[in-house]
């Protein structure tokens, strides 16, 4: 397996800036995910804006915008958050899809999802997954989320345990409050990648909250306190997954949360940043077969 050591990773931010420069933003066939390194290849599906797989639920007070994709047991795919799509899920909807029928939602404010009218909780959030989850399937279903995709499932295990059969969660470990601070602003996030956010934007519904949302966001996520009455909740099986140099779910939080859950396996990958699958996609995926599998 090869792993990406930290000097590979400040060279996939520069290498992502260089071929940035000749993306069209306005182009919504070939989406690219937040510091995508290289340009989206031209047969590559637009998840996150696919007519061919996409529909809309009104799930209360927003319409939540999400895709399927093949046959079989259904499995639903959650992003991560602020900067996360649908799109940097391709891989796994590419690589699932073959023998599970994948639900990939873009969740409140993301992607072609509206922003709502209530505070972006993570019971909010699960709300909208369950929505989601009754329409398409009268399964159970796996759950695999990134980041904060991650914290949606483990509320959605934990509210509706009979709805969930196993997760899978990348980056998601014990999350106390004041461990760390919230201040997105639109010059934050157009600083760090332009094209990507004049992309999601262009997909937006609601473009006009983005500030609105951003602040919602901030203020949510410096007051949540995610431990052991969350963790606790989640009786289906748990892969509880990091990456080694994972900077917002770092690995004390990660450690930490194992200890939590009543039914848990920990996979950790080595070198690896916060989005572990985008740099080592192979040993992510190693792990999770075997998992699925049980």
């Amino acid at each position: 397996m090869k792993f990406i050591n930290k000097k590979s990773g400040i060279m996939l931010v520069i290498i992502s800036l260089i071929f940035s420069l000749g993306t069209n933003a306005q182009d919504l066939n070939h989406l690219r995910g937040f510091m995508q390194a290289g340009a989206t290849p031209d047969n590559a599906i637009p998840y996150g804006n696919n007519p061919k797989a996409g529909h809309y639920l009104n799930t209360g007070n927003a319409r939540i915008y999400y895709e399927v994709y093949g046959k079989g047991k259904p499995l639903v795919i959650l992003h991560g958050g602020i900067f996360g799509s649908t799109y940097e899920m391709g891989r796994f909807i590419d690589s699932l899809s073959r023998t599970y029928q994948v639900i990939a939602i873009s969740t409140r404010g993301h992607g072609k999802s509206e922003m709502g009218t209530t505070e972006p909780t993570y019971e909010q959030k699960a709300n909208d997954v369950n929505a989601i989850v009754q329409a398409t399937t009268k399964d159970s279903v796996i759950v695999l989320g990134f980041s904060d995709g991650g914290y949606t499932a483990y509320y959605f295990a934990g509210i509706y345990p009979e709805k969930v059969k196993k997760l899978i969660t990348i980056g998601a470990g014990e999350w106390l409050k004041g461990s760390r601070t919230f201040n997105v602003t639109r010059k934050d996030a157009f600083g760090l990648d332009s094209l990507y956010w004049k992309q999601q934007l262009a997909l937006s519904p609601q473009p006009e909250k983005l500030d609105a949302w951003l602040a919602s966001i901030n203020k949510y996520y410096n007051s949540v306190n995610i431990s052991s009455e969350v963790f606790s909740k989640v009786h289906c099986p748990v892969l509880l997954m990091a990456g080694e140099l994972d900077q917002n779910a770092r690995l004390k939080t990660v450690i930490a949360a194992y200890y939590m859950f009543p039914k848990v396996q920990l996979a950790i990958i080595p070198n690896a940043p916060h989005p572990a699958f985008l740099v080592n996609f192979p040993a992510v995926w190693a792990d999770i077969v075997p998992f699925m599998k049980q």
